[in-house]
């Protein structure tokens, strides 16, 4: 909380545009170590929001705007194991699990795992929103 407090983070309203009108359910963080070339991604949904694909769809446009604008070699996140539907989001959107932090964390007042995923430049492929907007022949 602190890193974000100071700044160093780019931060990202989620929308929810399965309706008529967007609206807002949520942000995405992200904090680059410049030094490390890495960034850790965080993101808050309202419970609403959950289930519905706009996590794994909101964490996919950071992942592209971290890659082809902050330029890390990774992006990594932490999620707590019980957490199967953020686990699944995260995979749909590109991250692959890198390690366990053991009882780490609470779930419903119970101690948990943390899951410690990661994101790669090398394995995010596909179309990009963020370089078809910058240069549209490379899209």
């Amino acid at each position: 909380m602190a890193r974000q407090l100071r700044g160093e983070n780019v931060r990202f309203t989620v929308y929810d545009v399965g309706g008529d009108e967007p609206v807002p359910v949520g942000v995405a963080t992200l904090l680059p170590d410049h030094q490390a070339r890495t960034a850790e991604y965080v993101v808050m949904l309202a419970p609403e929001a959950r289930g519905r694909g706009v996590g794994s769809a909101a964490t996919r446009l950071v992942l592209d705007y971290a890659f082809h604008v902050v330029h890390p070699r990774m992006v990594w996140l932490k999620v707590l194991t019980p957490n199967a539907g953020g686990v699944k989001a995260y995979e749909r959107a590109g991250f692959r699990a890198a390690g366990t932090l053991r009882e780490a964390g609470y779930w419903l007042g119970r101690v948990c795992d943390e899951l410690v995923m990661d994101a790669l430049v090398r394995d995010f492929t596909g179309p990009s929103a963020v370089r078809a907007l910058v240069d549209p022949e490379r899209g």
